[in-house]
């Protein structure tokens, strides 16, 4: 029996955790479970998995679910202080980090350094603490098991293979909603327009972030923390399919790549179980159907996002927590109508232009970076 710990169990990947948990209930226990402010959801889950504790963001979140759940024996805790309780509870043997945001950071470290693997669902670990993290996570001798699909197949397409003898990493994307388009096509978008991805059902950040390429610029980062490689062998292949999910190119040429369906719940299962497969039903490509498939350059004229990443990547230190932060703003801008689709790249470039960047940033220093960040953007209304 593996016992697990989620973190973000109200959102999309959450909720696709506690389906694989459902289906292997002789095999997964849910231990913790923490999430934002989904009070009525969390009760659901709570009374389904029977958790040790339970986390909610607010306070009043929180005191909400204690009156809820008070016939259930589960803890309810609050904030940062029960993300961190529920990172180090020795029942726990993986955290799944599906929590949004910065905020994923510290219980990250916490739970590496109580000797947890991580099933990491959370870009922002990575992206502004890879640094941090992936030593760490050596140091501690625990595994970051990939959960995003791309790094899942780029994970899967090492397993075997002796380290140092990577070429290229072949990073894929569908290229979105708007794959084609041009700059002057995209100039009335709307959030609804954008939230309509051809292939994957996500969160609805994670939607935009993929119409604007800005997604895959995470994942970049992402995969030179995860994989150890330099930017410059991270090439994005736009492949509008969805059914090779990355592929790894070796010195002597070879590539291996992963295919399947679009479909989440491969991943997470592969991350919990790992290095063991379990079956799964229903998922299964049918190659006759789909006939062939097609690859791309990505367009970084159209789609800036992409560019700025390798940019932020290239000069590293607090830069990509500036990418990170400022995206994350103009997206929220953005679905609240504040501001334009093709002005998310351009206030994340802004973003970057004012930052003075601090080389290898402490945590204190990351999450000081992102405030600095929203706190320019909004001098900018």
């Amino acid at each position: 029996m593996k016992r697990i710990a989620i973190l973000g169990s109200t959102g999309s990947i959450g909720t696709q955790t506690l389906d694989i948990v459902r289906n292997n209930a002789e095999a997964l226990k849910v231990e913790a479970l923490a999430a934002g402010g989904n009070v009525a959801l969390m009760e659901e889950q709570i009374r389904e998995f029977r958790p040790r504790v339970a986390v909610m963001w607010s306070e009043e979140a929180a005191r909400e679910l204690r009156i809820r759940v008070a016939d259930c024996q589960v803890q309810v805790l609050q904030g940062m202080e029960g993300l961190l309780e529920i990172a180090v509870m020795p029942e726990v043997q993986v955290l799944v980090t599906a929590i949004v945001g910065m905020i994923g950071i510290r219980p990250t470290i916490a739970a590496i350094q109580a000797g947890k693997d991580i099933a990491l669902a959370n870009k922002e670990t990575l992206v502004c603490a890879g640094h941090i993290i992936m030593p760490l996570a050596k140091e501690h001798g625990v595994s970051i098991l990939p959960v995003d699909s791309e790094h899942s197949a780029i994970f899967q397409s090492l397993n075997g293979e002796p380290a140092g003898k990577i070429s290229r990493i072949l990073l894929t994307a569908s290229g979105g909603p708007f794959r084609g388009r041009t700059k002057e096509q995209l100039t009335g978008i709307q959030p609804e327009d954008a939230l309509k991805h051809p292939n994957w059902t996500m969160g609805r950040k994670i939607t935009i972030d993929s119409s604007t390429l800005v997604n895959k610029g995470l994942e970049v980062m992402e995969a030179k923390w995860l994989f150890d490689v330099e930017p410059s062998q991270i090439q994005v292949v736009v492949h509008p399919q969805s059914i090779i999910h990355s592929m790894v190119e070796y010195i002597d040429g070879a590539v291996i790549a992963q295919l399947g369906v679009p479909d989440m719940k491969l991943p997470i299962q592969y991350a919990l179980f790992y290095p063991d497969r379990r079956e799964m039903h229903n998922n299964r490509v049918d190659f006759f159907s789909l006939g062939s498939v097609t690859f791309e350059e990505p367009d970084t004229e159209t789609f800036p996002g992409l560019k700025l990443a390798y940019q932020a990547l290239e000069q590293g230190g607090s830069l990509p927590t500036v990418y990170n932060a400022a995206n994350e703003r103009a997206v929220a801008l953005f679905l609240e109508r504040r501001i334009g689709y093709l002005h998310i790249p351009e206030l994340i470039q802004r973003c970057m232009e004012h930052h003075t960047v601090i080389e290898n940033p402490n945590v204190e220093q990351i999450l000081t970076t992102e405030q600095s960040v929203y706190d320019y953007i909004k001098g900018l209304d």
